[in-house]
């Protein structure tokens, strides 16, 4: 993972008049937050001084997760874009690493319970309706017995969520038991400190590589890819994968 301690660029992606895209690090917040007082560097912040503007993000994604996360330059195209990631008319697209070999194709129609953070004062809410699509591309075995088999076998997965509930695709994983690796709230900690200890892995293994909107001004989709961070391919390059 970069430094976050240190002064940096965040690479951008897509950028025009009105919006501008950046692949956003693993463990960097996009905005500040009570939960992480300690923090002292966010996604908003770092843009707005490197462009010379305020901008403000469209969505969200998680600390722990990487890529492409969409600002708007003004209020009023956060209003006009704002609307699609409501209506859930954006497309997106993730990488993960999970432990298991899930099925080729699966469809993940299963609510999300909101999971309350430990400042949140608010009753928890009822659990949501929540669909994630997985594709797997890639499955692997190595030769260590860390659970219960003598070998453990992983796969990276493509996920399309439906709908945008809070830790969607990591809690979808969780329930069909091929947990994404590095995830601390919802993975294996056996699998994750094995991962850190052999691979140097010491992040989530979610990137975000794809987004699509309708640009409102431009009356067009705009498509925006990237392929997962430097740390998350490392990871990914140490594994037997065919």
């Amino acid at each position: 993972m970069p430094d976050l301690h240190q002064p940096m660029n965040l690479p951008v992606v897509f950028e025009d008049e009105h919006y501008i895209a950046i692949h956003k690090p693993a463990g960097l917040l996009v905005h500040r937050s009570p939960i992480d007082k300690h923090e002292t560097q966010f996604a908003v912040q770092i843009l707005r001084d490197q462009i010379g503007q305020h901008v403000h993000p469209a969505h969200r994604l998680d600390k722990p997760t990487s890529g492409i996360l969409l600002f708007a330059k003004t209020t009023e195209a956060l209003s006009k874009v704002r609307e699609q990631f409501v209506s859930h008319n954006i497309d997106k697209e993730y990488h993960a690493l999970v432990r298991g070999f899930p099925p080729q194709q699966l469809t993940i129609d299963h609510p999300v319970k909101t999971r309350k953070d430990k400042l949140d004062k608010k009753p928890l809410e009822a659990p949501k309706d929540a669909i994630t699509h997985l594709t797997t591309l890639a499955t692997c075995t190595i030769g260590a017995k860390i659970e219960r088999y003598d070998t453990s076998r992983y796969a990276l997965v493509k996920l399309v969520p439906v709908t945008g509930r809070r830790h969607q695709l990591r809690y979808h994983m969780k329930h069909i038991s091929h947990p994404i690796i590095g995830d601390s709230n919802y993975g294996k900690g056996v699998q994750n400190r094995y991962f850190q200890k052999h691979f140097g892995c010491h992040r989530l293994m979610l990137a975000a590589t794809k987004l699509q909107f309708h640009h409102p001004y431009l009356g067009s989709a705009v498509t925006i890819c990237t392929p997962p961070a430097a740390d998350f391919q490392s990871t990914i390059e140490k594994l037997p994968f065919a």
